[in-house]
C-alpha cells in the first residue's frame, strides 16, 4: 500500500484531482488536512494555507496516479511524495480491491 502526499492550493482543487482519480480507480479514499506552508519560492521566504491530499492507493496504482496527479495539478512543482504503509490485512485487501 502507498500514500501519495500532495498539497493543494485550497480543498476544491483537491476535490477536483481527487474526483479524477476515484473515476479511473487509482486510489481508494483520500483524506484531507488544512495546513500552513512556510517556504522558498522563487528566491522568496513565503508562507501560506493550503490542503493536504493523503491519497491511498496500491503499489501497482502509485505511478498512474501520480500523473494523472501531475497532468492536473495547477502547481508549476506539485508535492507528491511515496509513503510506503503497511495496514491491517483487511483494509489493505480493501484498497486493491478498489483500485483494481
Amino acid at each position: 500500500m502507498i500514500f501519495l502526499y500532495t498539497t493543494h492550493k485550497n480543498k476544491e482543487e483537491a476535490e477536483k484531482i481527487t474526483s479524477l482519480l476515484l473515476e479511473k480507480r487509482l486510489i481508494a479514499c483520500v483524506n484531507y488536512f488544512p495546513i500552513e506552508a512556510c517556504l522558498i519560492w522563487q528566491g522568496q521566504k513565503t508562507s501560506e494555507n493550503e490542503v493536504v491530499a493523503l491519497y491511498k492507493t496500491s503499489t501497482t496504482k502509485a505511478v498512474t496516479a501520480e500523473q494523472v496527479i501531475l497532468e492536473h495539478h495547477p502547481y508549476e512543482v506539485p508535492c507528491i511524495i511515496h509513503i510506503e504503509a503497511k495496514a491491517n490485512a483487511s483494509y489493505e485487501d480493501w484498497v486493491k480491491e478498489t483500485t483494481s
